[in-house]
């Protein structure tokens, strides 16, 4: 796997892979981490495409989820406290 960018943002670290004639983007926040895998095909434009398809509106999603993610790691984690 071959890092192409890492791209600065506030709310998560996003970085974007090349492996298998496939980019990977990787979203981390904390313990919390979302891929997504596009064929290479997809993209003629190469890497420049996949930063166009990473719009802020993209990255409010994807903060939301990490929200969510957090939110159902701590509800499994109290069930667990309680066994």
């Amino acid at each position: 796997m071959r890092v192409l960018a890492e791209l600065p943002h506030p709310e998560c670290k996003i970085t974007i892979f090349s492996m298998n004639q496939k980019f990977i983007i990787k979203f981390e926040k904390g313990i919390y981490e979302q891929t997504y895998k596009l064929s290479e095909l997809d993209f003629s434009g190469g890497v420049d495409d996949v930063f166009q398809l990473i719009d802020e509106a993209f990255i409010t999603t994807v903060t939301a989820r990490f929200a969510q993610m957090k939110s159902d790691f701590n509800e499994a984690y109290l069930r667990f406290e309680s066994i």
